[in-house]
């Protein structure tokens, strides 16, 4: 290890000031002293500058216009990947302590503390755009896990997700007039299939006159929208006050004139304040949900309602009152991420929630196109095929 790096890092430490690039070169000229070889000083300065300013190491995968995720296992395992998969970089760290510091600077960046009382954070580097979750040891047992989702802005319409293959003709017409009809809507996917890629668009073609109120854990929704509130819910303080969960915020939503709601995504007991505020007059609305496949959405729903008392029974009736459609979103190796299937949610014999294919990628319209031609018909809006 460079002792001028470590004589440098020992000085903007005391000082707990300021750690930007001339700060950075103030400490190495005082501590380099005129002794040090302007190569010692050069390499210094180079290891510093990565260290105090951006992600460090991580920053040129990050600017990549291709990059979604980065993801640091080891000092000497980063991962990216491009929307083709994960693929191992050539980007290292000295050791396990330098990704330590990039996660702690990282976190503090984003308002959040990391460190052996609290050693997991979940923020976003709002001048980055980044998404942030870290993880220290002991909890991470291979050390210090970094994993950084980038939010692009919404820059894809329907038109130009029909254009990069996420769905075809027939199902960018569909999805336009499910909008124009103000069908309430589930987006299910796994982690990175492009569930709010596509919300985003989606929102994007609401007509103009309509207020949009965002509600969401992290901010992702940017979409294209003359009229969008956004709200972000609030962890709790060091102290364990001031938190604002996303449930409250669905109730603070109903209060703001909102034409749609939509909720970025569903984790928890905030899924029975949105099917009330969907069953109370409010058309149109949207969220997304982690889901295999849309057969599995009333269950995954079930799960997250119990969270908040909600029994099966009461989540049935809500859900099957409250949403029309939902779509299946899917990252295909190869291929990229592509909306798989649109389905109508409907009642079983039995009264719980059912799923019918109206429409896959691979096979056209299915048996539910029947239902979804016939409440677009009622809603006034024609359907497409």
């Amino acid at each position: 290890m460079n002792p001028l790096v470590d004589r440098v890092r020992a000085r903007l430490a005391d000082a707990g000031g300021e750690t930007g690039p001339a700060a950075v070169a103030a400490a190495v000229r005082a501590e380099s002293g005129g002794v040090a070889s302007d190569l010692d000083v050069l390499a210094a300065l180079r290891t510093l500058r990565q260290e105090f300013t951006g992600a460090g190491p991580l920053d040129a995968l990050l600017r990549d216009p291709a990059t979604t995720d980065v993801l640091v296992t080891a000092p000497d395992a980063v991962w990216v990947d491009r929307g083709d998969g994960l693929r191992r970089t050539p980007v290292t760290f000295p050791d396990e302590a330098a990704v330590r510091r990039l996660a702690q600077r990282l976190a503090l960046a984003a308002g959040r503390r990391l460190d052996d009382a609290s050693p997991c954070v979940d923020g976003r580097l709002a001048d980055a755009g980044v998404r942030l979750h870290a993880v220290l040891p002991p909890v991470a047992a291979g050390g210090t896990a970094i994993s950084l989702r980038v939010l692009r802005p919404a820059s894809h319409d329907l038109s130009a997700l029909r254009r990069t293959g996420t769905f075809d003709a027939t199902g960018e017409s569909l999805l336009h007039a499910i909008v124009a009809a103000r069908l309430a809507l589930l987006v299910a996917g796994g982690t990175g299939s492009g569930k709010t890629t596509v919300l985003n668009a989606l929102l994007g073609a609401v007509d103009p006159g309509e207020r949009i109120v965002t509600v969401e854990d992290a901010e992702e929704l940017r979409p294209r929208h003359p009229h969008v509130v956004r709200m972000v819910a609030r962890p709790p303080n060091i102290e364990g006050s001031g938190g604002v969960p996303l449930r409250e915020l669905v109730r603070q939503a109903l209060r703001m004139r909102p034409d749609r709601i939509v909720v970025g995504e569903v984790r928890g007991a905030e899924v029975g304040d949105l099917l009330a505020a969907m069953n109370t007059g409010h058309d149109g609305g949207a969220c997304t949900v982690h889901a295999n496949s849309v057969r599995e959405i009333p269950a995954r729903m079930r799960a997250l309602a119990g969270l908040g008392g909600m029994s099966p029974a009461a989540l049935d009736g809500q859900l099957a009152a409250a949403v029309q459609v939902v779509l299946q979103m899917r990252k295909r190796p190869g291929t990229g991420r592509v909306l798989e299937e649109i389905g109508v949610l409907g009642r079983g014999e039995d009264g719980v929630p059912v799923v019918a294919p109206a429409w896959t990628l691979t096979s056209g319209t299915g048996p539910g196109m029947t239902e979804l031609r016939t409440m677009l018909r009622e809603r006034g809006v024609g359907a497409p095929c």
